[in-house]
């Protein structure tokens, strides 16, 4: 697409589809961009002048008068956007003083579980009825996907309601075996945490949390699965570890035994993953970190010993667990990641080295 003149947004999106972009990102002083592969790259030579920048995120905003409201009283705003049967996930906001939008494309198609690239394991872990499910990796690391093709799976497979909470919402799910209600936060209810106390009152099977962002929010998860649901939720967080870690500190110290305690009794498993450019530039695959509850694992949670984890990883694979590094490891080993990229993304970079034989 010859883009010396703007024009149409949805033409923009169009092609960045085409060209096999995650991201679009539209800001007033520089050239429009798209994110192909982990990489912005530059469509046109020219920045974008603030009326070209207008012209392109107003038409996103007229599509939603309360998301426009909202934008204008906050400066910031999550929303979906459609163009048929494409969805994206945008965020418009204001920075020196001009607006600005990052929109992400959400492909059409729930991948598998195994298309993804994650282990067989994983599905074992989705089989369950209950317990607490975590995705984490950093944005971008696709655990909205990982999410979505979870209850696809359970979709598939069982008879269930699933209540998903999104902000906003991102995959449309059909019907093949489970009710499933999508509520999307600020439009269909309030917050994430209050979403989640009225989930409990709907008779759910499983329960999507978008996100675990709060106090609030991670007690109600962990009383949702504590009450014999299945959770499944993402944190912003690197390994196992440092997932326990995180949701214990949200809590005052004088609640952190009790919370470890519930968290050892309920964890299922922690999904850590990142997306890591193909070493033919082609795409990105995923590298992930599996951890599946067991006694061991429920007794260094309990007695706050979470450091030791890694041992158990390393030990278990017959299990289905592996270590972030393991599964870097045979991606280089198979030809899908560069020797560089394998030292970026390693977490034990001398272990990685040895096992290199470097």
């Amino acid at each position: 697409m010859n883009y010396d003149n703007i024009g149409d947004i949805n033409e923009i999106l169009m092609d960045a589809k085409e060209k096999g972009a995650s991201d679009v990102h539209i800001v007033v002083g520089y050239p429009l961009a798209f994110r192909i592969n982990g990489e912005l790259i530059y469509q046109m030579s020219d920045k974008l002048e603030k009326d070209e920048v207008e012209g392109l995120i107003m038409p996103v905003l007229n599509s939603n008068i309360i998301n426009r409201e909202r934008f204008q009283q906050t400066g910031e705003i999550d929303m979906a956007y459609a163009i048929g049967q494409n969805r994206h996930r945008v965020n418009v906001y204001r920075q020196r003083g001009t607006m600005a939008a990052a929109m992400r494309l959400i492909p059409e198609n729930i991948p598998s579980v195994v298309d993804l690239g994650l282990p067989i394991s994983v599905l074992k872990l989705v089989e369950k009825t209950k317990g607490l499910i975590l995705v984490t990796g950093p944005t971008g690391a696709g655990k909205s996907t990982t999410l979505a093709s979870m209850v696809d799976y359970i979709n598939k497979n069982r008879n269930s309601h699933i209540i998903t909470l999104e902000d906003p919402i991102e995959y449309q799910y059909k019907f093949k075996k489970s009710i499933i209600n999508q509520r999307e936060i600020e439009k269909d209810t309030e917050s994430f945490a209050s979403g989640l106390r009225a989930a409990l009152r709907e008779d759910p099977d499983v329960v999507l949390v978008g996100e675990m962002r709060d106090i609030e929010t991670i007690s109600t998860a962990i009383t949702a699965a504590e009450t014999g649901h299945l959770v499944l939720s993402t944190l912003h967080t690197m390994n196992a570890p440092q997932t326990i870690e995180r949701i214990i500190d949200v809590f005052p110290a004088n609640q952190q035994s009790q919370v470890r305690f519930q968290l050892s009794m309920i964890l299922s498993g922690i999904i850590s993953q990142q997306l890591i450019e193909r070493k033919d530039r082609t795409g990105r695959v995923l590298a992930s970190e599996i951890l599946i509850s067991n006694t061991a694992i429920a007794n260094l949670i309990r007695e706050g010993n979470t450091h030791q984890m890694k041992s158990v990883l390393q030990t278990r694979s017959q299990e289905g667990m592996q270590t972030m590094d393991a599964s870097l490891l045979n991606l280089y080993k198979n030809g899908f990641i560069s020797k560089e990229d394998i030292l970026k993304y390693s977490q034990d970079t001398n272990y990685v080295t040895s096992m290199m034989g470097m």
